[in-house]
Parts: structure tokens; sequence; C-alpha cells
């Protein structure tokens, strides 16, 4: 269903109450923030993957909240699970994307907060509480809300990869070696790379200060929330292969210039799964 279908007073009531979300979540996360966080390790022997107290409250502060205003939503959460994901509204969750950057201190980790209807991406917002700001998008168009200022999002135009900024998260960590080739070589194209900036560079191409981010292995919380966000400010989502992202996440193309995207494509395509 288009999310222009979607009746606008509805949409409204509902963007309200995601800006509530990010608040709820910030309350939480805030106080953790370079202070004791009550690191754990979920990863065992895959692997150091990183949970706090921060991911794990939030995502309850959000919850509890969605099943006070609206108990007939689903909701589907990186720390918590599924909840009526076949709900004709879902929320899709992840309290604090970039755990890794949040326990090192450095201010690039987000709450994303999505939002389904009847199975697509309506809603959706990148939130940094530390920072202040809100990125929140949906088809009636992008905006950021930071210290008190509401700022329209517009990606920029960028049709050479040659002069692009990119970013992705952790080249040798995310990728495969088919994968990590690819990258490689739009890397090599592109003016400039950054690294380890996790969904708040999602949040930079829709702003029009970045140009693409490439990334894989993404599940439905690290990219649904950044759907709405992007193609409210007029960017583009895509698969390795160009096509719509699934539900299931994986190897995500964020972009500003559809000119620029075709042309990653072209080594992307090659390690398309």
């Amino acid at each position: 269903m288009p999310a222009s279908d979607l009746a606008a007073g509805r949409l409204a009531e509902l963007d309200a109450f995601l800006i509530e979300l990010n608040a709820a979540a910030g309350r939480v996360t805030l106080p953790y923030y370079r202070a004791d966080h009550g690191l754990e390790d979920k990863g065992g022997a895959r692997g150091f993957d990183p949970v706090t107290a921060a991911d794990k409250g939030a995502e309850a502060a959000i919850r509890e909240l969605i099943a006070e205003r609206y108990p007939e939503h689903g909701v589907i959460g990186e720390e918590y699970g599924e909840d009526r994901p076949d709900a004709e509204f879902v929320w899709v969750l992840d309290p604090v994307d970039g755990t890794r950057a949040f326990i090192a201190g450095l201010p690039l980790w987000t709450t994303l907060i999505g939002l389904r209807h009847q199975g697509r991406p309506v809603l959706g917002s990148i939130g940094q509480p530390y920072l202040d700001e809100v990125f929140i998008g949906h088809a009636g168009g992008s905006r950021l809300i930071a210290r008190g200022q509401t700022t329209p999002l517009k990606v920029r135009p960028c049709p050479k990869l040659t002069d692009a900024i990119i970013a992705t998260t952790d080249p040798e960590g995310c990728f495969d070696g088919a994968e990590l080739g690819a990258w490689t070589q739009v890397r090599a194209a592109a003016r400039l790379a950054r690294l380890g900036c996790d969904a708040y560079a999602y949040a930079m191409v829709a702003m029009g200060r970045m140009d693409m981010v490439i990334e894989a292995g993404l599940k439905s919380w690290d990219i649904e929330s950044a759907i709405p966000l992007i193609e409210g400010a007029g960017g583009l989502v895509t698969d390795w292969r160009g096509q719509p992202v699934g539900q299931n996440g994986g190897q995500v193309a964020i972009a500003g210039d559809r000119a620029c995207l075709d042309e990653a494509l072209v080594a992307l395509k090659r390690s398309a799964k």
C-alpha cells in the first residue's frame, strides 16, 4: 500500500507519537551514555556482540508506550523479538543502533524507530538524543528536529561517483569476501569514505551531507526506519541489485542521487545475493 494512501490526519498523529517515542528512549539511554552502561557480550563463539542496559531499557520503554497508546499495533525489536508482526501497523525498533560507538563514548549511535502499514514502511526516524537530533520522514517529506528548530531535509545532487562521499560501518566485519571486493571497487572510485558511522550516516544522506551508504547483513530493524526518511528527502534505498529492500534487510545501498547509485551498482551487482 503506498504511503500516500495512509490518511494525512492519521499519519500526522503517528508522526507526533514517533517524536514522543524518541523522547522516551532518550530519557533511558542518556544516563547510561559515557557512564556505567552494564555491558554484556551476547556474541559468544560468534565474536563480540555488545548489548547494554541502554539497549534493553530503551526498547522496553518504547514498547510500553506503544502498548498503552496503540495496543492493537505489532512490534518487532532487536532486544525483545516479535509481537504480532502481522498486524496492520507494526513498529520496528533498534533502541541503540551503533552499540559499539555507544560504549566507546562516540555520539554516532542512534535510536531507530520505523512503522510499517500493511507490510510497507511508511514512517521512520533516526534519533541522536545526546546531540538533541531527531531525523524523521514519510511520504510528505523529511525534516530534522534539533535544539528547538525544525529544518526540512533534502538529499543533494551528486551524479558522479567520483564526487561522492560514501560510508559503510565496518568493511572487514560486515562484508564477506565478494562483498568486500565490491566495496573496495566503489571506494576506489569515490572521493571520500567514512567508516563506523552506523545509521547516523543514513541521516547524513537525508541531510545532503553525504551521498551514499553501502551495507550488508542488515536486519529489518537496522534499515526500515531509514526508508521513509531517505525517500521523503528525495533519496533512494535499494538492495545491491537496485531493487526495493525487503523486510529482512540484507545488502542495502542508500543514495541521494540515482545516477551515482547506478554507477555503484555496476560493482555491487556482481556480489548481490
